[in-house]
């Protein structure tokens, strides 16, 4: 098995459907200008409610990718 060395950023991932799309929408952003993306952590969940319901779902995460 081989060592490997990541760099680790914060992203925030926002979806008016749920945090899963949150997450998803920022794993999927992130991808397009980093490579070698391989985990993520998810590190605070928060949300915005307009008349008694959820509105707005927002997620912010620790991703790791690996260095060459």
């Amino acid at each position: 098995m081989s060592a490997h060395v990541y760099k680790i950023i914060e992203l925030a991932g926002s979806s008016p459907t749920g945090s899963d799309d949150a997450i998803r929408n920022a794993i999927a952003r992130a991808s397009k200008t980093v490579e070698h993306l391989d985990w993520y952590e998810v590190i605070e969940s928060r949300g915005h409610i307009v008349d008694g319901k959820i509105a707005h779902y927002q997620v912010k995460l620790k991703v790791g990718f690996r260095l060459d």
